[in-house]
This record gives C-alpha cells, structure tokens and sequence, in this order.
C-alpha cells in the first residue's frame, strides 16, 4: 500500500496585515488620480495582483509593502491616464468625475467595503478633480503624490520615470493649471449650503427670476450623460441661459425628487424618480453666487448613489 504525499502547502503571508491595511490608503490615492472610483477599484486590485506575481522570496526583500504598493498603484494609475485620455476623446458628451456620497449615505446602498470609501475632503472638491483633468498624466501624477499625498520629489520621480527636479516642474506647471481653474469659495459650507437649498427650491417652483439671482452671470453648467442618458452634449454657458435650461427641465411635473446631499464633501443635491438616483449635481459657489454645476447622469458613474 502506498500514501500519496499531501500536496505542498505555500505559507501565509507575512505581510497580509499590512498590504490588507493599505486597500484604503490605495483607493484613496487612485481616485484622486483617476477621478473614477471604477477605474481606481480596477488599479488596486491590478496592484495587489502584482503583488502575489512575486515569489517568497522576491517579497521578503521588500522593506516597506505599504510603499511598494503605493509605488505600484501609482505607475498603473499613471498607465491608465495615458489611455484614458485617448478613450475620453471618444467619450459622448462631456467626461466629468464620478461623484461620491459622504459614508452614511455611501453605506445605503451596499455596494461598497468599508474599505473603499474614500476620504472626503478639498482635494476630492469636484471643482478640485475638474481641474486635475486638464493637466498631463505626469502633471498630476507628480501633483497629487507630492502636494496632496507629501511624496518626496525623489519618490515621485521613481513613479514617473523622470528626474526629481523634472517632477518639481511637473509639479509647478500643475499648480498653475489649478490657479487658472474655479477660485476657492470664500465663505464656510453652511452658506454654501443655503445657496443650494435656495436653487432647490426656484428649480422646484420653475421660478427663473430665483434662479437668475443665484447664478453668477458667468456661471456654466456641463451635463455627463456618457450617451447612456440624455444631457446637454455642451456646457451652458451664462446665468439666465443656465436658469431656463434647469427650468425647462421641469421637476415638478417629471415625478422627480430633489434631495440636499454632500457631494464629494461639498454641499449638492439628488435627483430621485421612484427612490431611485438619476442625477448627482454638484455646485461651487464663490461669493454667495454659483459658479459652476456639474450634472452626472451616466448611470455608471452614480453607482455608490444607487439603492
């Protein structure tokens, strides 16, 4: 009679703790990279891939896990944006960045580990992440490990490929592209607040004049329908061109529900029909007046909203 060997058992890793603690720090890293929670979902798990491509051994020469695995989610983000770019020219209509609820609300829906949450705050601002699109993938690679995450300019430089003092350029030029975008609001988020509670309410009554007075003149309004809903292919542009496009959408008589929200850490509000997201607007508000809009229709992108 012969025994068959048991078949070779692989050891735990010792480093499970640490690359496990990490998921949230990574997550929170790649969607400021990518502004897109799906995309930064897809370049975490692509990096913990990585991970488990190396031997025993080839692991047990890294020092710091939490650090490799920063590094890794980086270059793949910094891939992504590269290819990105060319999918967002294709793209139907505008391209904004997916929105996100605060936790609580975040949690409604189901649809996301604890761990996957992201850390709300300026650096999350749609206006912040809008910004963040116009600049080149390295820009903002070099721009968010460095001013946002307080990377040393030597490790941002192993992440690009680039030297250090050519990834404090990258940096500079990044800072003046966010100069040139929506100024910062200057008054607290319970003003802020309150101006959106006032548009809800004109939108609501389709009272034009309301909405005229909360919109600066300037102001413009850009729709992300992704060609799966309708929305209007272009940005309004202009106060009152903005108050009669929101007022021709007609809330009142669509069955919709307008709900006050925190979107991306900044006061917003949901549009609901049968309890169910189809809209997530967020505003800036500079000056007691509203700025910019941004409406994101595409239900793929609205998926932590859903339920």
């Amino acid at each position: 009679m012969t025994t068959r060997p048991e078949p070779k058992r692989s050891r735990p890793d010792p480093h499970l703790g640490a690359i496990v603690r990490e998921r949230r720090q990574l997550i929170n890293l790649a969607y400021r990279l990518l502004g897109s929670l799906a995309e930064a979902e897809d370049a975490v798990q692509e990096t913990y891939t990585r991970w488990y491509a190396l031997s025993e051994a080839q692991r047990a020469t890294i020092a710091s896990p939490g650090a490799w695995l920063s590094t890794v989610a980086s270059r793949v983000c910094l891939d992504v944006l590269g290819s990105a770019r060319a999918r967002r020219e294709r793209y139907v209509g505008q391209w904004l960045p997916e929105p996100l609820p605060e936790p609580a609300e975040w949690s409604r829906g189901g649809t996301a580990d604890p761990a996957d949450r992201v850390t709300l705050d300026e650096s999350v601002s749609m206006a912040f992440l809008v910004v963040l699109e116009a600049m080149t993938p390295a820009e903002r690679v070099a721009f968010v490990l460095h001013d946002v995450f307080r990377y040393s300019f030597a490790e941002v430089a192993e992440v690009v490929g680039r030297t250090p003092a050519a990834c404090r350029q990258l940096a500079s030029s990044a800072r003046r592209r966010l100069r040139g975008g929506p100024p910062d609001a200057a008054f607290p988020p319970a003003r802020q607040a309150a101006v959106v509670r006032d548009f809800k309410r004109a939108w609501e009554a389709g009272d034009i004049g309301a909405l005229i007075g909360l919109l600066d003149p300037d102001a413009t309004a850009t729709g992300d329908g992704g060609g799966l809903v309708t929305a209007a292919p272009r940005p309004v542009v202009g106060g009152e061109q903005i108050a009669r496009f929101f007022a021709g959408l007609g809330v009142r008589t669509a069955e919709v529900t307008l709900l006050e929200r925190t979107v991306n850490g900044q006061p917003g509000l949901v549009a609901q029909r049968d309890g169910v997201t189809v809209a997530v607007y967020a505003f800036h508000v500079v000056g007691e007046r509203i700025t910019r809009i941004w409406a994101v229709l595409n239900p793929e992108k609205i998926r932590p909203w859903l339920g």
